[in-house]
């Protein structure tokens, strides 16, 4: 059976929380991700995330200006986290219970990757669950 370290991505793109949604936009684009791991505050902090629903459900369909919303103010915080080596049978559960599309792999002491549906709907397409 499959892991979440198996499928990862293992370049996560990160953003400071005090950049702009501009900045983060024009971040996601070059990068050509769809999500940005946010980084924390000090070690005591959560991570958090902001994708491309965020922007355009948050900032976009609220008619606020890219350059004018910081992205500390829409990200989603704390994460649905999973382990390296959990099967991904049960990241595919703890996804769909949460409603969360993607999932960075935290080894206890850094993110190492980050793990998408996609990533789960093309290793079970190709029989490795």
């Amino acid at each position: 059976m499959a892991k979440a370290q198996d499928v990862m991505t293992k370049e996560v793109v990160t953003i400071d929380g005090s950049a702009t949604v501009a900045e983060a936009v024009k971040k996601m684009r070059e990068r050509k991700v769809s999500s940005l791991v946010v980084e924390r505050r000090s070690v005591e902090d959560a991570y958090g995330i902001l994708t491309r629903k965020d922007v355009v459900s948050k900032v976009v369909s609220a008619g606020k200006k890219l350059d004018e919303v910081k992205v500390h103010e829409i990200l989603t915080k704390p994460l649905i986290m999973v382990s390296p080596g959990l099967e991904l049978e049960y990241c595919a559960r703890l996804m769909a219970m949460t409603g969360v599309r993607r999932a960075p792999v935290f080894d206890g002491k850094e993110i190492i990757g980050i793990l998408s549906n996609t990533d789960i709907f093309h290793a079970a397409a190709e029989g490795k669950i």
